[in-house]
């Protein structure tokens, strides 16, 4: 099943790549579900039964316009983010691999975006790209073993962890939260994945390009802490609610990591994509413009 955000109505996504049709999940479910994406996800034990059985064949379908398109769980109760959860991108960032939970930090809602967006960045900062798995919670989870993780996981999606490097790193301490929350600077999508639609939930291609040219490549199989340890993890210290967003972390690439070091400019065009769930598109202009 594919779930979108489309101009704020839940939607039932079908159809191939590239010519994706929407139902709207209030109409077709005569109420049930719906109109609001939030809210599904505190059903989606009954929502995942009720379109099991739902004949899409016969739905009135409507065209999908990406503009319209939101994060797929815009008002979550928690935003949880992971850092240095692949060797090599905690290599390039100067730190030895977690061997315990990797740094734990939040971006804040108002940063929250569709997928395809106009960008803002400040003038004379230092804004790095960071393509990343999210997950999203589907079930109330508190002390979970790593075994019963999926089955708390409504679905995934395709994230951008942009981050400004200054503001991330400036002192007497870290603002991680701040750096990495700018508006539009988490964009989504382009729709929410169940796993049992992914060709491996455990083993997805994600990778990024800048104007074309290749930043990151990588595949989930490589997490120091994959989504099901993550999620186990994370419900040990606190409990975690529907429709909470967790960004998994991300491969290395990252401009930070380069030499000499590269951060994107106004006007370039920054593209990510993760198999078997869709695709990113975002476009970057200055604040003073």
């Amino acid at each position: 099943m594919r779930i979108a955000n489309h101009a704020g109505r839940a939607t039932l996504v079908i159809g191939d790549a590239g010519v994706e049709r929407g139902i709207d999940l209030a109409t077709a479910s005569d109420g049930r579900f719906g109109p609001d994406p939030a809210p599904l996800y505190d059903l989606w034990p009954d929502l995942c039964r009720w379109a099991a059985t739902f004949d899409t064949d016969s739905a009135e379908t409507i065209g999908i316009d990406r503009a319209e398109l939101g994060a797929p769980s815009p008002s979550p109760r928690q935003v949880f983010a992971i850092g240095l959860n692949y060797h090599e991108h905690a290599a390039e960032s100067g730190f030895e691999s977690p061997a315990n939970l990797p740094p734990v930090f939040t971006k804040y809602v108002s940063s929250f975006s569709g997928p395809d967006t106009t960008v803002v960045i400040p003038d004379g900062g230092a804004v790095d790209w960071e393509v990343e798995l999210v997950a999203v919670i589907g079930r109330r989870a508190t002390n979970i073993g790593e075994d019963q993780a999926w089955g708390h996981i409504a679905g995934l999606t395709v994230g951008q962890d942009i981050s400004e490097r200054i503001t991330q790193t400036r002192g007497p301490a870290p603002q991680f939260g701040l750096g990495k929350s700018y508006p539009g600077f988490s964009p989504q999508g382009p729709w929410l994945v169940t796993p049992d639609e992914v060709p491996d939930r455990d083993d997805l291609e994600l990778g990024c390009t800048i104007d074309g040219e290749q930043m990151q490549k990588g595949r989930t199989r490589d997490l120091i802490f994959p989504v099901a340890r993550l999620v186990a993890e994370l419900s040990r210290n606190v409990t975690l609610y529907p429709g909470d967003v967790i960004f998994t972390g991300t491969p290395s690439g990252v401009g930070a990591g380069r030499d000499p070091k590269r951060f994107l400019a106004p006007g370039e065009h920054l593209d990510s994509w993760i198999t078997g769930i869709g695709e990113l598109h975002q476009t970057f202009v200055s604040d003073s413009e």
